[in-house]
């Protein structure tokens, strides 16, 4: 094992490229030796550029020196195989731009493909099996025999995990480092880890480097010297083999965004944190397709050996960082060579990560019954074998491996099923837990333990996305139920004379229409011309909910609420959330309250927080507040008017109008406010979808957040600011708090420099100047909103995750409290009690600070009691944090005392509750996205086929990335290596041109196949077929459906809006707009997904 910073090791880089080089000549004249009486080349080289990755990474481990087919290499070329199948081939790039049914062949060896993980295009049967080069054993379309599988025991695969001792002494001496193991989802060859401090990710690439690590598992990984380091992707350099592509189609480092979820990343998070009303703006994730190697120590960002200028430099920076620790050390190499990325390599697994044991996938079992149809002869009954026999599962997440499944450890309803050869096996959503991946097998090994039911349809994707997002959605075990309060339930007096009784006051709630959790509610009154007293008033959950009960703990370990569409898994149970805790119309309630006396320039001049009872008077949705802020309903037909809602109480509608009126026009004036400090608004459309009386969506449109749901939005921040401010000077060391970290710097200065490419001047010094830029490029582009709905989505990729974190955490960190998106100092969650519990936990530090103020001034006999409603002197919870009172021996006492009765965790418990809640946040947004695209698949499914413009963000020699508005999504379409097809990039001026080829290519360098059908890219009809309702895809495409399928047949147009196709040539440059035709990919026979394709018409059809 060696060590070492990467600067020490420099030395011995020039002395290994020789004998690299050597070697890789070695290799290059045994294989030209061999090439005439082998097939191998053909088989590995068929797999492009990618497989030349995964060559490189094999080769250097020395598993497959020589690829001659002699028996004696039978074992090196099993491994290349199995190996190459999970490389990203073209086939994988089907999954974004081909036709529902279309799988391509790219194998030379294979009469089919399965490109598996990383392509969403799944097995078909092959006609005839297909030998295995030098060998008598047969391969379908990668599927190897049993014996083949337990062949590779001989020889381990991977290298062996380094053992405890050697791991803590390497992190402690700065060798190695502890990151999070991400994958990319268009490339499962790269994987990248986050280091904290360091402000690039290490590149893990190649399945040998990754070392059986799998997304989201928690690895040591070991930094390569500096000479192996890659060339970073992006505006500033592409990388080796690949085309450049602009800064949005660029290098896109997940931020802690799951396969499944294809919004922008990073999006941030508050009330109005660019989560909970985030745009759904479904962004394609991933990378840049294109492959790194590790095979050769040189200066692969220059391409040539270290000079002796070079090495001088190197010595000179290794001089400058000797002082400072590994992380600075690294930080600091990243930072002086801003075109390099730092890999390296996994050489020890810490934690492995839950999605292990949530896999949902389909079984490839076609294969294994042709397989068993050869063998039949030697085999006296089919299920005879069993014990030895296994079958492949491919997940749907491109990011996991395909996995073998013992056919032995199937549940017995599967067994029997394949025991009589249902073929329908294949088109079920499985789940599945990984159980192993031994150093010996090149996959890992999993265990099948039920079916969802058929993947094309709606409630077994549902269920699947549940599942892989471990949400809880069983129903409320009676030890929950029995904490909560007999029905029917009054509030206890006591309440009423310990409380604020509101009951006169005027106050209502504005919520979504068919919101049934209603947890704030809001009131104002005119204290003067210039002063208004606002109050926001949120449900006292925390009554009901006491710590460490079982509702508590069930409440923990859910932590949100995830809304599906038309599902909401509750965090609570609904006799709380619906009932008891919901602020309902006409119905008394106990609340937790805060009231701001506020001048006419925003300013907080005074605050009095406690516990309180209230009686809403009335409940608004959204679309009743927007008439009344724009005066469109009559104020004295207001109550007669159809669909709004009952009035309660005393109070008459003109109440209710003045009062939401007055809120608006004090909300204007915080959120001005607020945007003048810096804060940012990042907002584009969304995408609603409109459902049948079954729940089954038929169409969209895009929608906007109205000035109503600004209204609140501006409140409900307000009130989490303060109970921040309260709760983190009051307890600093046991704070439940939300941060938001500055954005990524290089991702920010790439859209700064895309934009100033484009004309656009963006200025990202800090929040606030990025706002203004941002003000400004709206204005200049108020006759295009679709470019500026681009830029608002683009405009949130470099922004990272808000996360909660105890404040004891960053106690000597101060400055890494404040959110960015907010630009305040200090946040927290306080308004939704009901769906999040970090509410919870912050209501009981609430009422701790309220009941120790209480105790402070009694004891120091400066209390006036007046049913709980004033105090002389607020020393904790007023505008004035009195420190002396705090930290006096009453103080502490006090505060101590309030802790314990109100369930303060300690900072320990509080740091672990925090990691709960970041995890079950991020699994719910994953849910929530995953839901979103189904619909969205489901729509697509229904109509067929939908035309649309689109935005060309990224563009290079292989693919364009682009935006399609109606859906709000992104795509990518590949047009490389498409037979009818010419294709010139014009890298100097960034133009592509594609147009038809007369020549018909059925063979590329790689062998039979390897080129797409035209109509993977492109839908050509000829001109006089252009009313669609003869439209058909060219008998050309044929081969590449399904059951010779035609995924467009005849249909009316779904977009009332007319789409003029395109013609050839097309040329298209960045940001040109195109027609394009949208469809839905897979289902029964594979993933999900939204597929385009171009919108062509041509007499050459």
């Amino acid at each position: 094992m060696r060590r070492g910073s990467g600067v020490a090791e420099q030395s011995v880089i020039v002395e290994r490229v020789e004998d690299t080089d050597k070697e890789k000549k070695k290799k290059r004249r045994s294989n030209r030796r061999s090439k005439h009486n082998s097939a191998c080349n053909s088989v590995t080289e068929a797999r492009g550029e990618s497989s030349d990755s995964l060559k490189s990474e094999v080769k250097t481990k020395g598993l497959t020196s020589s690829m001659s087919c002699s028996s004696s290499k039978q074992q090196g070329l099993e491994l290349e195989m199995a190996l190459n199948e999970q490389s990203p081939d073209r086939a994988s790039d089907v999954a974004f731009s081909s036709m529902p049914t279309m799988h391509i062949n790219e194998q030379a060896g294979s009469g089919c493909v399965d490109s598996g993980v990383d392509g969403g295009t799944f097995p078909q049967s092959c006609p005839e099996p297909i030998p295995y080069a030098g060998s008598s054993k047969m391969c379908m379309d990668g599927f190897l025999s049993s014996h083949q599988v337990e062949g590779f025991a001989r020889k381990k695969l991977f290298d062996p995990y380094w053992p405890v001792e050697a791991v803590n002494e390497a992190l402690e001496k700065g060798e190695a480092f502890k990151a999070l193991f991400r994958v990319n989802a268009h490339n499962r060859l790269e994987a990248y880890c986050k280091v904290d401090g360091v402000p690039t990710d290490v590149l893990i690439n190649g399945v040998t480097s990754q070392n059986r690590a799998v997304e989201g598992d928690i690895v040591v990984i070991k930094v390569d010297p500096l000479g192996l380091w890659t060339k970073m992707k992006g505006p500033n350099g592409s990388s080796n083999n690949s085309a450049q592509v602009e800064a949005c189609n660029s290098v896109q480092e997940d931020n802690g965004v799951s396969s499944n979820s294809y919004k922008g990343k990073g999006k941030v998070d508050a009330d109005c944190e660019y989560d909970d009303c985030r745009s759904g703006v479904l962004l394609e994730k991933g990378y840049d397709e294109t492959e790194v190697t590790r095979t050769a120590a040189y200066d692969v960002v220059n391409g040539h050996h270290q000079s002796s200028s070079d090495s001088s430099y190197m010595d000179l920076f290794s001089g400058q960082i000797e002082r400072l620790n590994s992380v600075e050390r690294l930080a600091a190499m990243t930072s002086q060579f801003p075109l390099k990325r730092p890999t390296g390599r996994v050489v020890a697994l810490v934690e492995k990560s839950l999605q292990r044991d949530a896999i949902v996938g389909f079984l490839n079992i076609k294969q294994w019954f042709s397989h068993r149809v050869l063998h039949r002869k030697n085999a006296k009954k089919i299920s005879a074998t069993f014990d030895h026999d296994y079958v492949t599962l491919t997940p749907v997440d491109p990011r996991f491996p395909k996995m073998i499944v013992f056919v032995r450890e199937l549940p017995d309803c599967i067994k029997k099923r394949l025991e009589d050869r249902d073929l329908a096996i294949e088109m079920e959503l499985l789940a599945a837990q990984i159980e192993d991946w031994s150093a010996e097998s090149p996959f890992p090994r999993a265990r099948v333990s039920h079916s969802f039911g058929r993947g094309g349809e709606l409630e077994p994707q549902m269920n699947a996305i549940l599942y892989q997002n471990a949400i809880h959605c069983t129903d409320f075990p009676p030890q929950v139920l029995s904490c909560l309060p007999n029905i029917p339930w009054d509030i206890p007096p006591e309440e009423y004379q310990t409380r604020r009784d509101l009951r006169g006051l005027c106050i209502f709630t504005i919520d979504s229409s068919t919101a049934s959790d209603l947890d704030d509610a809001l009131s104002v009154e005119k204290l003067s011309k210039d002063s208004f007293r606002v109050g926001v008033h949120i449900a006292d959950v925390s009554y009901f909910v006491l710590s460490n009960t079982a509702l508590d703990i069930e409440a923990r370990v859910r932590s949100t609420s995830v809304y599906m569409m038309q599902r909401k898994i509750q965090m609570l149970p609904s006799l709380l959330s619906k009932q008891l805790g919901s602020l309902n119309p006409g119905v008394d309630r106990l609340a937790f309250s805060m009231f701001w006396e506020l001048n006419s320039m925003g300013d907080v001049l005074d605050r009095w927080i406690g516990r309180t009872v209230l009686r809403s008077c009335c409940k608004l949705s959204y679309k009743h507040a927007q008439d009344i802020i724009k005066e469109i309903t009559d104020v004295e037909k207001f109550s007669s008017l159809e669909g709004y809602p009952q009035l309660h109480g005393q109070f008459e509608w003109t109440d209710v109008i003045e009062s939401v009126k007055c809120l608006y026009e004090i909300s204007k004036t915080l959120k001005e406010k607020r945007l003048n400090d810096g804060a940012l608004q990042l907002e584009s459309s969304k995408v609603v979808y409109l459902v049948d009386e079954d729940g089954v969506p038929y169409d969209s449109m895009l929608s906007e957040r109205m000035d109503s749901n600004f209204l609140v939005e501006e409140f409900m921040l307000l009130a989490n600011m303060t109970a921040a401010e309260v709760i983190s000077k009051a307890f600093p060391d046991s704070a439940l708090l939300r941060r938001h970290p500055e954005p990524n710097l290089r991702k920010l200065k790439e859209f700064e420099a895309f934009c100033h490419k484009h004309g656009l001047a963006l200025d990202t010094s800090s929040s606030s100047q990025f706002r203004q830029s941002l003000e400004k490029i709206r204005e200049k582009l108020k006759d295009d909103s679709f470019l500026f709905d681009i830029l608002m989505c683009y405009a949130s990729k470099p922004m990272q995750l808000a996360n909660y974190f105890c404040s004891s955490e960053l106690k000597d960190r101060l400055n890494d409290w404040g959110h960015y998106g907010l630009a305040v100092p200090i946040y927290t969650h306080f308004t939704s009690p009901l769906r999040r519990y970090p509410d919870i936990v912050v209501h009981r530090t609430l009422a701790a600070v309220i009941e120790a103020e209480e105790l402070y001034l009694k004891h120091r006999g400066l209390l006036k009691s007046n049913k709980g409603k004033e105090v002389s002197r607020r020393c904790f919870t007023g505008i004035y944090f009195d420190k002396e009172a705090a930290a006096s021996t009453e103080g502490k006492e006090a505060l101590s005392s309030a802790a314990l009765k109100h369930g303060i965790p300690s900072p320990e418990v509080l740091a672990d509750v925090a990691a709960c809640c970041n995890k079950r946040k991020l699994a719910s947004r994953h849910a929530e996205d995953a839901c979103e695209k189904l619909y969205m698949w489901v729509l697509l499914k229904k109509k067929e086929i939908l035309l649309s413009d689109a935005r060309v963000l990224g563009l290079g020699a292989r693919f364009m990335s682009v935006y399609i508005q109606k859906l709000a999504i992104e795509r990518r379409i590949y047009y490389d290596e498409v037979e009818g097809l010419t294709v010139e990039w014009l890298e100097s001026t960034s133009t592509l041109v594609l147009n038809l080829s007369g020549q018909k290519r059925l063979f590329n360098r790689g062998g039979l196949g390897n080129y797409m059908a035209l109509g993977n890219v492109a839908w050509v009809l000829n001109p006089y077929d252009l009313s669609l309702e003869t439209g058909s895809i060219d008998d050309s495409d044929a081969p590449c459906m399904k059951n010779s399928e035609v995924p467009f047949p005849d249909l009316e147009p779904t977009s009332k809006s007319w789409i003029d196709p395109g013609t050839f040539p097309l040329t298209v440059r960045l940001l040109s707009t195109i027609p394009v035709a949208l469809y839905a990919i897979g289902g029964d026979d594979g993933p999900l997904e939204i597929g385009v394709r171009l919108y062509m018409s041509s007499y050459l059809k």
